[in-house]
This record gives structure tokens, C-alpha cells and sequence, in this order.
């Protein structure tokens, strides 16, 4: 059974940092590329970074840009996202995500495994 599975998420002041990995089992997804997404109440889930099989292009959204890292780890099968300069606006659920592509993608249909989440809460 595949499974990915998030942790490092919690509550933290504006301005602050959190990591948050995914560790996959079940099979390994070191030629596949993988993302993280995010979904705050009341909206839509959105793409937050990706990064492709290799682990040498990364991908972000705009608005994450210069504060999100995300990395992988395939000798762990893991995959991450360091956080810095946290705002209250990056409240939401993280999701990370593998995709059946080498080359990552900022679609959320192009995933085919997901993890359940974990929550990121920033107060201001």
C-alpha cells in the first residue's frame, strides 16, 4: 500500500519558520517528480512548489517565493518544505503529492498519490 505521510506542521507567530516533511512507503518515487499544495477553509486547493525526479529543478508560487525551500531526500524517500518568514496568510492544510512525471508540475491533476495533510497555522 502506498502512502505518504506529512509531519512538521503547527502553530507559529508571523515571521516564523517550520519544516514539514513527507515520507513515502509502499514504493519509491525517486523518478517521479513531487509537490506540495495547500488548501486553506473555505477555498480551493492550490499549488504551493514542486520540484522534478532529479531534485534539480524546483519549482514555486509566487507568493512563496524567496521564503519556501523544498528539497527531497531519495536515499529516504522523503521529500520537504522549510518554511521561512511564515505569514498568516500560508494558514492552511499542506498536502505533498507524487506525480507518475519525471518532470514536476504545478496541476494538481498531474498527482496521482497524496498524503492526508498536515495543518499550518501562522497568527499574526
Amino acid at each position: 500500500q502506498v502512502q505518504l505521510v506529512e509531519s512538521g506542521g503547527g502553530l507559529v507567530q508571523a515571521g516564523g519558520s517550520l519544516r514539514l516533511s513527507c515520507e513515502a512507503s509502499g514504493r519509491t518515487f525517486s523518478r517521479n517528480a513531487m509537490g506540495w499544495f495547500r488548501q486553506a477553509r473555505g477555498k480551493e486547493r492550490e499549488f504551493v512548489a514542486a520540484i522534478n525526479w532529479s531534485g534539480a529543478s524546483t519549482y514555486y508560487t509566487d507568493s512563496v517565493k524567496g521564503r519556501f525551500t523544498i528539497s527531497r531526500d531519495k536515499s529516504k524517500n522523503a521529500m520537504y518544505l522549510q518554511m521561512n518568514n511564515l505569514k498568516p496568510e500560508d494558514t492552511a492544510v499542506y498536502y505533498c503529492a507524487a506525480s507518475g512525471r519525471y518532470l514536476s508540475s504545478q496541476t494538481l491533476g498531474e498527482y496521482d498519490y497524496w498524503g492526508q495533510g498536515t495543518q499550518v497555522t501562522v497568527s499574526s
